[in-house]
């Protein structure tokens, strides 16, 4: 089975503000189309693929995915996704939106985007945000890393912002999305610490050399098992991600040791489900 823990669901037009849109597509260097069309990711996705489906809340730049959209697409997979409900805790009322998508639409995890929403998770104003997802055993994914987006706060997406909050609350299942590139040693220095925190590896395969980097990091600070299988769909899809870790596996390495091909295949292949706390039966949620 392959677990892909970092799947968006969005629709440009009623998800996505024009600003956000033109901006990504300024960084594209084309016009782009960022709805998902999930046809799309099951036909490029090896059959036993179960996909974390993500939506996200973000006043600041332009981005708010009603739970209920996640919950409805979820219950329509036949147990092939797992949703996650998304915060914007600078926005009123969060914290019934947090009960409301748990309680009564049965998501299993929690998306932040600090950067997006600008705000710093690791303030303590956001302590019941933690301490709700700590005792409901809800993982949460926490976008860390650079991004386009002008209006976006690069200090609340250093990695090393976790660390804080993994002291404080260190039951958390925590994984921050994308390695915090290009902070991936920061990153590193987190997940080899905190035994409940991980990282995944979304969208990096198309920075083939900043990857490998990465990679050989991984293996000489031994947290290979610390990393967990992730597209970023739309902007890539599972099996390209796939070809791009074993593309980079194979890379000539003469005069280094070269990147494991076992540990690779075991990145692909981990069981994130049991790392985070998800079983079998969270994989179906029915909105009520």
């Amino acid at each position: 089975m392959i677990v892909d823990v970092h799947a968006h669901l969005f629709d440009q037009h009623r998800h996505l503000g024009e600003t956000f849109v033109t901006q990504a597509g300024k960084a594209a260097g084309h016009e782009v189309d960022l709805s998902t069309h999930w046809s799309g990711y099951w036909e490029s996705a090896p059959d036993d693929t179960v996909a974390l489906v993500i939506g996200g809340k973000a006043r600041l730049s332009g981005i708010w995915v009603d739970d209920r959209d996640v919950a409805e697409f979820v219950s329509s997979t036949n147990g092939r996704a797992v949703g996650f409900l998304s915060l914007d805790p600078t926005q009123s009322g969060w914290r019934e939106e947090l009960e409301f998508a748990h309680q009564e639409l049965g998501l299993r995890g929690i998306k932040l985007m600090p950067m997006y929403a600008g705000f710093d998770p690791a303030a303590e104003e956001f302590d019941p945000l933690w301490e709700y997802a700590e005792r409901n055993a809800l993982p949460v994914l926490m976008h860390t890393g650079t991004t386009f987006m002008s209006q976006a706060v690069l200090a609340y997406a250093r990695p090393a912002i976790a660390d804080d909050i993994a002291r404080r609350h260190p039951e958390l299942r925590l994984i921050l999305a994308h390695m915090g590139h290009p902070y991936e040693g920061e990153c590193i220095a987190v997940i080899r610490k905190h035994p409940h925190v991980y990282a995944d590896i979304s969208a990096l395969h198309y920075r083939p050399f900043q990857l490998w980097n990465t990679l050989m990091l991984v293996q000489e600070y031994g947290v290979w098992h610390k990393l967990l299988f992730g597209s970023d769909f739309p902007f890539t899809t599972v099996d390209d991600t796939i070809a791009g870790l074993q593309r980079i596996a194979r890379v000539d390495t003469r005069g280094f040791e070269p990147l494991s091909l076992d540990e690779i295949d075991a990145l692909i292949h981990r069981d994130a489900l049991g790392l985070l706390g998800l079983s079998p039966s969270d994989r179906s949620v029915i909105p009520r």
